[in-house]
């Protein structure tokens, strides 16, 4: 019997490696079809748009990674994984009762190569050395060794309130490599410098931010009057020195997959993005 060696159609599209762990994502060229006539149908349209599957691979050597709750998609070598409270009962019961997220993380130790659940959104690879990064938490998909993650609460209450991102948000800490879901590709995210000066978003596509940037929501006017009148009202402001990642392009994607979204983007410029509550 002869066999013949079947490759995987997936091209590395962005990698990171620290410390003898390699963090890949990989980016199917096409996905050739199921056996089901309706997903077909669907695929087509799908990779007509220019959609590709994404899957990140991670390779441990004689170390060990944190993901999220569902993201492990397979592994093989000399991997185990292991229930931990994620830096201490305290932190565990504190990530429990603020941001509603399970007492016990997912740490997977060892030597071999992990893969994580694939999607037709995006990953970001994102290097943190002595610093901390602030995200929304439904974006943190998994951390190398070295990583501390943990919730943290809104400074002040028109963020909490207003700023359209919740009470509590994922600080990430440490020396590591933080894999990042991303509602967008990375050629659209814009990265922000900030030198004690503001950045001002109307809409929530800002995605993280370092902590040396005060976050809050405030009038896009000096009084209320004038913020009513103005078309814009709330505004995401960004203050301090360091990074902020935005997506300008997520409020158009969102506002595509309305009913009425393609007729509202067709017409005259107005708010594309994303919405505040208010």
């Amino acid at each position: 019997m002869s066999w013949v060696l079947i490759l995987s159609s997936y091209t590395i599209i962005d990698t990171q490696e620290l410390g003898g762990t390699i963090i890949e994502v990989l980016e199917y060229e096409k996905l050739a079809g199921s056996s089901d006539a309706r997903s077909a149908e669907r695929l087509f349209f799908v990779q007509q748009a220019g959609m590709t599957l994404k899957k990140v691979r991670i390779r441990l050597e004689g170390s060990k990674l944190r993901v999220e709750p569902g993201a492990l998609f397979y592994m093989h070598g000399d991997l185990e994984m292991k229930a931990s409270t994620g830096g201490g009962i305290m932190k565990g019961l504190a990530r429990k009762a603020l941001s509603g997220e399970s007492f016990f993380v997912n740490e997977i130790h060892g030597t071999g190569d992990v893969y994580l659940e694939p999607t037709f959104g995006h990953f970001l690879l994102i290097p943190i050395r002595n610093q901390e990064v602030i995200v929304d938490r439904s974006l943190f998909y998994a951390g190398t060794a070295g990583l501390d993650v943990s919730a943290v609460m809104q400074k002040n209450i028109s963020s909490a309130a207003f700023g359209g991102e919740g009470l509590f948000q994922t600080k990430i800490a440490g020396e590591g490599v933080a894999v990042i879901y991303s509602p967008v590709p990375r050629s659209e995210i814009q990265e922000i410098d900030l030198q004690e000066s503001k950045l001002s978003v109307d809409g929530n596509f800002a995605l993280m931010r370092t902590s040396g940037v005060q976050f809050r929501a405030e009038k896009s006017s000096k009084s209320w009057v004038a913020t009513s009148v103005s078309g814009e009202g709330l505004l995401q402001t960004f203050t301090g020195t360091g990074r902020v990642w935005i997506a300008p392009t997520q409020g158009v994607y969102e506002q595509l997959a309305t009913s009425h979204g393609l007729e509202q983007l067709a017409g005259p410029p107005g708010a594309m993005s994303t919405t505040v509550d208010r």
